[in-house]
């Protein structure tokens, strides 16, 4: 069962709150937050409350008094839930999600959905406790980030287990979280997908991506329903060892009559929620949103939602965005350029896919696509090492060691006495903009300076043109194809010189990231 709550007794009031066009019936959902000494899941006498923590609606937040107590009002499709402070966790199910919410939805979820919703809750109950768990939580931690996992069936979840998570079982994070498009289309798997997530063996927390709601509604607000019978509420706000984590639901299901179609988009609910929410936080945290669909890929008709989140994040003096969705890896300094009015650009992570090029290439020794994305990175995954307000982003490959960080393309040969100059490349998988990408030929020479350059990374494209020769020859490739190839955004080249003499030579590639990060890699080449 996903939904967690727990039930005593206290007296519900009704209130009655204006809505647009009509008078809607409200309940006060009321509870206490407690520390669960004997992790029972109920709050027993003796226990300890805990005053000053923030219990949410999904628009307004309250803070439990001094008795640990709180009240807020809920309509018929509501989500109360706690924001979890540092130094305690929340229960986690078998599988490691974590469950902080109750659902009240009375008469539950549409039954015409195509895949099922929730379930009647019944009438609200009269007490919501939640119950917290104290923990050590370090200032200093990691956390892991998993974009776009999305398998469309079994096969490809057994990718996911074998690609990504066997290597991870057991690593030393405080939590996970999945940045949306967990799945691709078939809900019916969220289950066997978190089972498989769940073998790493740390809390983890869902994003919801365009590709995890249901597409049988017209409607946004009933999109989510099978996401929230799983995983809870779509958007909401956690705290770990002193940074303030704020999950973003973006993606806005909607018609125009003839089709139905997704676009991004924030609901002025949730907008309410993350002004409200940050209100909370002190100026000196860290603030880290993470969302499914890029903040630079917003739809033109919905920029003014977009407009007011800047506005909202703009006001705190420490805060970084990461997103998924377009299957490729890139940090990217939002400016006034794109709308954002704060002297000091806003840092967005477009994190590496963990299905890479959806599980599309030519299949390795294991019968796993290599699945490269578009921009020739990897499939994979990134840590984020987090100190403070200080954070940095390592990038990993799947199934390589942690060191593996810049592709170097060059020739296995060249001529001694050829004329020109042959080009060589670096693809620096994690370089940040004004990155210093820097090569040299032996140790101990001099470091010279690489020309950044957009176009195609040379081995997708190699990979790519592979693909069109198998398919002009025979009408299909056994696999699933790659997508068409797309300028990387960390692309280096410089020139092989033409005075070597004939030998075996290494490259040595050196890119420094802005924030001091070393990311490094090497290439053996022949001159003859």
């Amino acid at each position: 069962m996903y939904r967690h709550f727990l039930l005593t007794s206290v007296t519900v009031g009704v209130i009655f709150s204006l809505a647009p066009q009509s008078l809607v019936a409200q309940q006060q959902a009321s509870g206490t937050v407690f520390v669960d000494a004997n992790s029972n899941g109920k709050f027993d006498d003796g226990e300890e409350t805990k005053a000053g923590v923030f219990v949410s609606n999904g628009r307004e937040l309250v803070a439990t008094d001094e008795e640990g107590k709180y009240q807020i009002a809920v309509g018929d499709d509501t989500i109360v839930f706690v924001v979890k402070p540092t130094g305690y966790r929340v229960p986690t199910d078998q599988d490691h999600i974590s469950r902080f919410y109750y659902i009240h939805k009375p008469n539950g979820s549409p039954k015409d959905l195509k895949f099922p919703g929730v379930e009647p809750t019944g009438p609200l109950p009269q007490t919501i406790n939640f119950p917290l768990h104290k923990q050590d939580e370090p200032t200093a931690f990691d956390v892991l980030f998993f974009g776009d996992p999305q398998p469309r069936n079994q096969q490809e979840i057994d990718y996911i287990a074998h690609d990504v998570v066997e290597p991870l079982i057991g690593f030393d994070a405080a939590f996970g979280v999945t940045l949306g498009d967990i799945l691709f289309n078939d809900l019916n798997l969220f289950d066997s997908f978190n089972r498989t997530i769940g073998k790493i063996g740390i809390p983890w927390y869902n994003v919801i991506g365009n590709h995890d709601i249901n597409f049988a509604t017209d409607k946004d607000e009933l999109s989510d329903e099978t996401y929230e019978r799983v995983y809870g509420p779509a958007y909401y706000s956690f705290n770990y060892g002193g940074v303030h984590f704020v999950v973003v639901d973006d993606v806005h299901w909607m018609t125009d009559g003839k089709r139905k179609f997704y676009r991004s988009g924030l609901s002025d609910a949730q907008l309410d929620f993350i002004e409200n929410d940050l209100k909370t936080v002190p100026q000196d945290q860290l603030v880290v949103a993470m969302m499914h669909i890029p903040l630079v890929k917003s739809t033109p008709w919905l920029e003014p939602k977009r407009d007011r989140l800047f506005r909202i994040l703009e006001t705190r003096d420490h805060c970084i965005s990461l997103s998924g969705h377009t299957h490729h890896h890139e940090h990217v300094m939002i400016g006034e350029e794109s709308g954002w009015k704060k002297p000091q650009p806003h840092h967005h992570i477009i994190n590496v896919t963990v299905c890479g090029s959806w599980w599309s290439g030519r299949p390795d020794e294991n019968d796993i696509p290599h699945t490269m994305c578009a921009d020739g990175t990897p499939n994979g995954y990134t840590v984020m090492h987090f100190d403070g307000d200080k954070y940095e982003l390592e990038y990993r490959a799947a199934r390589r060691l942690p060191d593996y960080q810049v592709r170097v393309m060059a020739d296995e040969e060249y001529a001694a006495d050829r004329e020109v100059p042959g080009s060589f490349f670096a693809n620096v998988f994690n370089a940040m903009p004004e990155a210093k990408v820097e090569w040299k030929l032996q140790t101990g020479e001099q470091w010279l300076p690489m020309t950044k350059t957009v176009e195609a990374d040379p081995l997708f494209l190699k990979r790519h043109e592979e693909e069109k020769a198998i398919k002009a020859k025979t009408g299909s490739v056994p696999w699933r194809e790659l997508p068409k190839p797309m300028p990387s955004p960390h692309l280096w080249t410089a020139k092989v010189p033409t005075n070597l003499k004939a030998g075996t030579y290494a490259i040595e590639v050196r890119c420094t990231n802005p924030n001091g990060q070393v990311l490094t890699g090497e290439r053996i080449f022949r001159v003859k």
